[in-house]
């Protein structure tokens, strides 16, 4: 594992490091302070004044926030990292992994191997591959210095780094000198900690105000790549560009367009399919294992080859080809990049076991990506779509009534069944879908079903499936656990699949009988 000394939780501190406390909701970090000095703490950084904790020895800085702190903290330790590489951001509801993934391919064409990764299935640091845990998307602060130390000591020149409103909001980011942002889209998520859509647009937007305030290194402009099609792109745009204070706007967002004169981004690249664009996709083709399409920029166009399916796909490839065109990278070295992309774990992954039906994993999990996931999956037959899918516990109530809604709109049969219920009553989950599937013109029984058991839902989706159809599992992808109470249990869609096409279920969650 790559080091990263300074840390939040005393059980990760090595002698030397630093030891951040944080006034939590249930804990209070200022409390194992004795034990992280008994462990070697070099120094604590604290919220709490020092007058009132008990005595130490060791150097003690009080801070306003701990957490927004700790990021800018771990990138002095590293020496600023970020700031001898370039670094791409990419950010968005859906299609960030995939457009992460695409834009690292390209620039490891274009740099020889020298382009690092952080997405939510890894890091990729050379021939290095590091998981980044269970159910994460942005790694800690340490964790993302840390990677990036890694990087520029193995010679990378260019850092991808995939980017949720999550660690956004939460400093995750904080000491990241970015020089692209890339929005891929903005869509329904995450309400249970953002509360209101604008704070959630406010928290994408962090990364797109970093543009401003991010060290500008030797002839590397600062580019800003939105989505011309997505309904925000209008915000980002704002957000992107120089901009006076902005006295209407309250609460996080207004965090971003005030406090005077701000710099921006050096260009704002558009992309899309329907509205103006800098960068256009036309003329697509959907082939059965692959896509083609044309993409017209600068009064140039040139025919693109995409291993991948669905329209959503190709948004992910223009957002890719569109940042790394603004890098100036040669379009022959685009495509060829583009062509290396075969596949993706957990994105609409093919499970083959010599059935006679096609059979896929995917991660969507949101109402965007499930819509766009169930109509990616009819493009590839002529027969029916079986779906399996649950709602996550103690996550955004919303969408376990727009997802029922959505599959029963588009897929021929759906099993709801678990995803992480956590400690939320699983059989409460599961009728609040059949309520919203029901009210949406869906028959239990005749359109859906419900199995508590994941892997006795996906053995009854495999039995129902006809030569020709598509059985597609979503909202769990490469995640490799599944989460009952407070406790991660050993889970892959794809093991599971791959029995129940087999036709025995895999019975390893606490549900299986």
């Amino acid at each position: 594992m790559i080091a990263a000394p300074v840390v939040e939780a005393d059980a990760e501190l090595a002698p030397g490091g630093v030891f951040v406390a944080r006034i939590g909701l249930s804990v209070d970090g200022h409390d194992f302070i004795p034990r992280a000095i008994e462990k070697g703490a070099a120094a604590i950084i604290g919220e709490r004044p020092r007058a009132d904790l008990p005595a130490f020895a060791v150097p003690y800085v009080q801070v306003e926030d701990a957490q927004q702190a700790t990021g800018y903290l771990a990138a002095a330790y590293h020496d600023y990292p970020s700031r001898k590489l370039i670094v791409i951001g990419v950010t968005g509801t859906d299609g960030k992994t995939t457009t992460s993934t695409l834009i690292h391919r390209i620039l490891q064409i274009a740099s020889d191997g020298k382009a690092g990764l952080v997405s939510t299935i890894a890091a990729e640091i050379g021939s290095q591959s590091v998981d980044t845990g269970f159910h994460v998307t942005t790694p800690s602060a340490p964790q993302i210095q840390a990677f990036l130390a890694h990087m520029v000591v193995q010679g990378m020149r260019y850092a991808v780094l995939e980017m949720t409103s999550h660690g956004l909001a939460q400093g995750r980011l904080n000491g990241v000198d970015i020089d692209a942002a890339v929005l891929t889209n903005l869509t329904h998520e995450h309400m249970d900690y953002h509360k209101t859509f604008e704070n959630y647009r406010a928290a994408k937007g962090r990364m797109f105000a970093m543009l401003g305030t991010s060290y500008r290194k030797p002839e590397q402009p600062k580019i800003s790549v939105i989505n011309a099609d997505d309904a925000n792109a209008g915000y980002f745009e704002a957000v992107s560009r120089p901009h006076p204070p902005t006295p209407s706007l309250k609460g996080e967002e207004a965090s971003l367009l005030d406090g005077g004169e701000a710099a921006g981004a050096d260009g704002v690249v558009l992309y899309g399919m329907e509205a103006v664009a800098d960068v256009r996709g036309t003329d697509i083709v959907h082939h059965p294992g692959y896509t083609q399409f044309v993409v017209h920029w600068d009064k140039r166009s040139a025919l693109f080859h995409l291993p991948l399916v669905g329209r959503f796909n190709v948004y992910n490839a223009l957002a890719a080809i569109a940042v790394t065109r603004a890098l100036n990278l040669q379009i022959e070295v685009i495509q060829r990049g583009l062509l290396q992309v075969t596949g993706i774990p957990g994105r609409l992954e093919r499970i083959d076991s010599g059935q006679d039906y096609i059979a896929l994993v995917d991660f969507a999990h949101t109402p965007n990506a499930l819509d766009k996931a169930l109509s990616a999956a009819r493009t590839l037959t002529t027969g029916r779509v079986i779906c399996v899918f649950g709602c996550a516990g103690l996550r955004d109530r919303d969408k376990r009534r727009m997802m029922p809604e959505i599959a029963t709109r588009l897929a021929d049969f759906s099993v709801f069944t678990a995803e992480d219920p956590r400690t939320e009553a699983l059989d409460e989950i599961l009728q609040t879908m059949a309520d919203a599937a029901t009210a949406a013109g869906g028959v239990e029984g005749q359109t859906f079903s419900r199995v508590r058991d994941r892997g006795q839902a996906l053995f009854e989706a495999c039995q129902r499936a006809a030569a020709g159809d598509v059985v597609i599992a979503c909202g769990k992808g490469h995640e490799q656990s599944m989460a009952f109470g407070k406790t991660e249990y050993l889970w892959d869609d794809r093991d599971a699949l791959r029995a129940a096409i087999n036709g025995t279920p895999l019975k390893t969650l606490p549900t299986a009988e």
